[in-house]
């Protein structure tokens, strides 16, 4: 609405018509064009109004809209007519009476008056949460809001105790505009701020608005003793901490101890509407009181964990991790009804947590079944104030809610509204009024809460729970407290908020007012609190006294689905890999059903020749180049039931236009999944173009591969610098979390890289960045040329007995380069990848003996075909290349076998990117020693490339073509 709206009236034609704001647009139009054909099938207050607008009213009966008119000015702003049901009877209800001339309801109110108050009504349900008592701390003055006075609509002091029709709205036929403001402060400015008139679905803007404006939520005696003993607990439980690890950094709930009666009644509400799971996320604060109280792991191991006991069995090999970034899971019993949690692993980056929990519930939704309204389980996201406010992922994540490939049927979040960030004021981290403002984006319903009342956080938790199982999409939660400490418990925060800590210094804990409640109400007395508090500060001191002989006992990363699965050693000594190859039979039978489409099916003419020529290739057993091993590898594990999922930027069709695995009806615009159609029990083969969104895309897949082991997970980025903008999930997740955390994934990164003259963007994947991070066997990383090597990668990630992520540098041009093929019998039963490949011209018989090679070039991916066509331009016969199709796990041995043919033959390492980049820095100590095995000759590899550079390319295709040339010069040269 814009500012005119906000004016005192400034004369009696506006004080008659402030009324006539955006909500009442429907109820004014309906009546102007009944005026418009006959003016007495209106009441007379209404004829009244339309005649005092003199000339405008004659255009409007002309057929101009009543919006058209020339208004005062104060009337001028956006109309939108968005009105709920209740109006809409008002609407019908008022219409029928004054066009037959019913005198027993147009008699006794005023129209004017309904329109006033309906309009009144409509400011409540918007901007009644600015006046809500939501601060605990009652430093930021309640908002006074013109628009939520009788005067802003028109109403004066005289009319205030008039009764007013409004139709049933709040559940009054009539009211006067002094009761219904009363009624309206209860229902929308209390201790909880509601805020979802933004929501664009009329049925769930109505759902909300009837919990709202109904009966208030009343919580019996029982329920208040059991609120009472859950803040008695979290409470106790963090005092316990201070005073038994003085000075210890354990990011405490203190000051939002009302969090855990929240994600108390999420998880009991969402039990009782069918949630049988529960994946949680959520950084630092309140973190151990969340695994102690509402997962329920042992107070004796975390009390282990404060002492410096391992959070691992002492048979497990890991680094491990501080105890507020540490997860875990557990079956727990809510009200007669067994309900699985779990608090997935999370490092310092926050809000980078949220993709991957949702990625976790796609994948256990599927697991059940529950592939449509996944209802069963459930997404519950905890944040700070600050991080939601502020980190791009949430909006990311929040983007992901509604996508085909990617919805879980809406996630709960719950904020932890401190009203400061680390030392930062919410002034200085958000330019919008709430930190949930985001949310609004997804049409999420946003309950603020005031965090020193537990029955209205309670409320508000059964509302979100009930909005996500009834309309399956986000709800949100903002809990609004205060930090009892500093960032962390050593922290002085009264250097930067001295006004807020005076306040928090004097401030009672909501225990402590929600004792008084209690007591006063008569549902506990003194004795009855200080005795289960005592009793509590009794169970604490076992569970410290047991914690010395604490020792865990097993892992639990190896269950459930990961159960039969092994923990994957570091396998650098590795020469071969188990066979991954599959029956030719099989992969004929796959290739015909993806060459296939239904009948009168109006593909592209371009695609329809591509699927002819695929055809042909599969059917010859000749040329399959690289989509085509992949289709077939994705077939043949779906086939043998092992799911497939891609996701990435435009990877339906494939960003080079390779794909096509999603082919579209040109008529029509149907979608057909020609790997969805290979047999009638098959798994399902799934293809998703996702968002633009590399870090919560990628944070997704991740968690659904650490959920899923036995489904190939593929993230492609569409270009491979694109992954840049997920580093964050390479290197506290991918690279890591087996060694911190004892989870796996088997997730495959698909990295287009490759210099083709497109410039320093679009040429790089920054394959040394995770070279760099390979340690300890965690992950793979390869860069292959073959069409072949690239189907046995995929079909090794499944078919291994333990699971470890791949990085891989996908080709570019070399997707249709007439080199980079395989045969079909390449990938029949018995064959596998091949860490190493030999030079394709040795086989030709085009090369010396290899005793006699002057140079051996030792490279990885694309530069390979480049360094074959000089050779062969060139006709060099005593210059050998040959291909590291593996670089980590380094195959130093294989490689130490192949050099060992070569007699004193110079080992050179020549690639693409520049010498500060790409693999050189990697693997020139491993060249160094494999070169050394069985020749006796321990030499320093020579570096052939471009030199080190600042930029990852030249974006001149002059330069690049130059560059290239001197690298070929360099490799063939004979001095």
């Amino acid at each position: 609405m814009n500012s005119a709206f906000t004016r005192q009236p400034a004369n009696e034609a506006f004080r008659q018509t402030a009324f006539l704001d955006s909500t009442n647009a429907s109820y004014v139009e309906e009546l102007q064009a009944m005026f418009a054909k006959n003016p007495n099938s209106v009441g007379p207050e209404w004829r009244d109004f339309f005649d005092q607008l003199g000339d405008d009213i004659g255009d409007v009966a002309k057929g101009a809209s009543w919006k058209d008119a020339n208004w005062p000015v104060p009337l001028q702003g956006e109309l939108i007519a968005a009105l709920d049901g209740n109006w809409q009877q008002t609407v019908s209800a008022k219409a029928e009476a004054d066009a037959t001339g019913d005198r027993t309801v147009s008699a006794e109110f005023d129209a004017r008056d309904t329109a006033r108050a309906l309009a009144l009504i409509g400011s409540y349900r918007t901007r009644g949460h600015l006046a809500a008592d939501l601060d605990p701390l009652g430093l930021s003055p309640r908002a006074q809001n013109r628009e939520l006075e009788p005067s802003f609509h028109g109403f004066e002091d005289v009319d205030l105790d008039r009764p007013v029709y409004i139709g049933g709205v709040m559940g009054l036929e009539s009211a006067s505009a002094r009761q219904l403001v009363s009624a309206l402060r209860s229902a929308y400015c209390g201790k909880i701020g509601f805020e979802y008139m933004h929501i664009a679905d009329p049925a769930g803007r109505e759902w909300m608005q009837r919990q709202v404006e109904g009966q208030r939520y009343q919580p019996e005696g029982t329920k208040k003793r059991a609120i009472l003993q859950t803040l008695v607990e979290v409470t106790g439980f963090e005092r316990f901490l201070g005073k038994k690890f003085v000075g210890t950094t354990r990011f405490g709930i203190d000051g939002a101890e009302t969090t855990i009666v929240a994600l108390e009644e999420i998880i009991a509400r969402g039990a009782e509407l069918g949630v049988a799971e529960v994946v949680l996320g959520m950084a630092h604060r309140g973190r151990l009181n969340v695994l102690g109280q509402v997962i329920k792991k042992p107070h004796r191991a975390i009390f282990s964990e404060f002492k410096g006991g391992a959070s691992f069995p002492d048979d497990v090999e890991g680094s491990g991790d501080v105890k507020y970034h540490l997860g875990t899971s557990s079956d727990r019993i809510v009200d007669g009804r067994q309900m699985h949690l779990s608090l997935v692993a999370n490092p310092s980056h926050l809000e980078v947590i949220d993709p991957v929990v949702l990625g976790k519930v796609r994948a256990k939704q599927e697991q059940r079944g529950d592939s449509v309204e996944r209802s069963s389980v459930m997404p519950l996201l905890i944040h700070g104030d600050a991080a939601f406010a502020g980190q791009g992922v949430v909006a990311e994540s929040l983007g992901l809610s509604g996508l085909k490939g990617y919805r879980t049927g809406g996630s709960v979040h719950l904020i932890i509204n401190n009203q400061v960030g680390f030392t930062t004021d919410p002034s200085y981290a958000r330019s919008s009024p709430y930190p949930s403002d985001v949310a609004k984006a997804v049409d999420a319903p946003i309950f603020h809460v005031n965090g020193d009342d537990p029955e209205a956080v309670a409320w508000v938790a059964r509302l979100a729970t009930e909005y996500r199982q009834t309309f399956h999409r986000p709800a949100v939660i903002d809990l609004i407290c205060f930090r009892l400490f500093g960032h962390n418990e050593g922290d002085e925060p009264s250097f930067t908020q001295p006004a807020m800590y005076r306040e928090i210094r004097s401030h009672r804990s909501s225990l402590e007012l929600y004792v008084q409640r209690l007591v006063a109400e008569g549902i506990m007395t003194e004795a009855d609190v200080d005795a289960a508090g005592a009793t509590w500060s009794a169970y604490l001191e076992t569970e410290l006294e047991a914690s010395k002989s604490y020792r865990p006992n097993k892992g639990d990363w190896l269950d459930g689905r990961w159960a039969g699965l092994e923990r994957g050693e570091p396998d650098s000594e590795e020469t071969s890999d188990s066979p991954t190859g599959v029956d030719l039979g099989v992969l004929r039978d796959i290739g015909r059903a993806i060459t296939a489409l239904p009948d009168r099916f109006a593909a592209h003419p371009t695609v329809i020749r591509f699927l002819e020529a695929r055809r042909k290739a599969v059917e010859s057993g000749r040329d399959l180049d690289w989509s085509t091993a992949e289709a077939l590898a994705m077939g043949s594990l779906a086939r043998q039931g092992d799911r497939v999922r891609l996701s990435g930027q435009d990877s339906e069709r494939g960003t080079f236009s390779q794909r096509h695995s999603v082919i579209i009806d040109q008529e029509t615009g149907d979608r057909y999944l020609p790997l969805c159609h290979l047999s009638v029990d098959q798994a399902p083969c799934e293809t998703f173009n996702s968002m633009l969104s590399e870090v919560a895309v990628l944070g997704f897949e991740y968690g659904y591969s650490l959920a899923e082991p036995h489904c190939l997970v593929m993230w492609e980025a569409q270009f491979g610098d694109f992954a840049n903008g997920a580093q964050v999930i390479f290197d506290q997740f991918l690279s890591s979390a087996e060694r911190k955390w004892l989870r796996m994934s088997g997730l495959v990164c698909l990295l287009p890289h490759g210099y083709d003259g497109q410039g320093p963007e679009h040429s790089s994947a920054r394959l040394e960045r995770y070279l760099q991070n390979s340690a300890e066997g965690n992950w793979q990383v390869a860069n292959c040329t073959t069409p072949a090597n690239y189907f046995h990668l995929l079909r090794r990630q499944v078919t291994r007995p333990f699971r470890k992520p791949l990085i891989l540098m996908t080709p570019k041009s070399l997707l249709r380069h007439k080199r980079c093929r395989s045969d079909l019998n390449e990938l029949g039963l018995g064959s596998s990848f091949r860490r190493i490949l030999r030079d394709d011209a040795e086989n030709d018989g085009d090369l010396v003996e290899t005793p006699s090679m002057r140079r051996v070039l030792l490279c990885s991916g694309k530069i390979y075909f480049d360094l074959e066509a000089e050779r062969r331009k060139r006709g060099v016969t005593d210059v050998y290349i040959l291909r590291l199709e593996q670089l980590y796990p380094f195959p130093a041995k294989a490689l130490a076998l192949e050099l060992n043919r070569f007699g004193t033959a110079e080992i050179c390492w020549c690639q693409e990117e520049p010498k500060n980049m790409g693999a050189w820095s990697f693997v020139e100590a491993y060249v160094e020693w494999s070169s050394g095995q069985g020749r006796g000759l321990a030499q320093r590899p020579t570096y052939i490339g471009r030199a080190a550079s600042a930029s990852t390319a030249t974006g001149q295709m002059a330069r690049h073509v130059a560059e290239l040339q001197a690298i070929m010069d360099r490799a063939f040269a004979t001095d």
